[in-house]
């Protein structure tokens, strides 16, 4: 559990220890002004950016019935936090999984990516996309 926070802490961490810095060198604006950008990375990178994470099973449960994307990530994962940001509001549509929270979607994912746990893997409709083009993923989240 503690690994998905491990950017998040380590980014508020250094945010504190360079306002700190700052602040003993007479400079209280500049550190200031570092820390609150150190904590808005520390959010990005912490699994508070992403929609609620459900377990794999759910996921997959839900997806048959509604036809809405699995999209499986982890947290820190430059490419996931793309993929989300570029969705926008249309990412509360898809049903998210979190790999290092549910190890059934890291199987999942490690089943479809030649044993790689590769994210973002988006699942719609039995089909597996590694990566996919955030185009396309935008086109099935309007249609479904």
């Amino acid at each position: 559990m503690l690994r998905r926070w491990t950017l998040a802490i380590l980014m508020a961490v250094c945010g504190a220890l360079v306002a700190v810095t700052q602040l003993t060198d007479g400079l209280p604006v500049v550190g200031g002004v570092e820390l609150l950008i150190f904590l808005a990375l520390a959010l990005l990178l912490s699994p508070w950016a992403f929609p609620r994470s459900v377990e794999a099973a759910e996921a997959q449960r839900a997806s048959a019935a509604d036809g809405r994307p699995i999209v499986y990530w982890r947290p820190g994962c430059r490419y996931c936090l793309q993929l989300r940001f570029s969705l926008g509001r249309l990412a509360r549509r898809a049903h998210w999984v979190d790999i290092w929270l549910d190890p059934a979607g890291a199987a999942a994912v490690r089943a479809v990516a030649s044993g790689n746990e590769t994210v973002p893997t988006v699942v719609l409709a039995g089909q597996a996309v590694v990566n996919p083009d955030r185009a396309w993923l935008r086109e099935q989240l309007r249609s479904s």
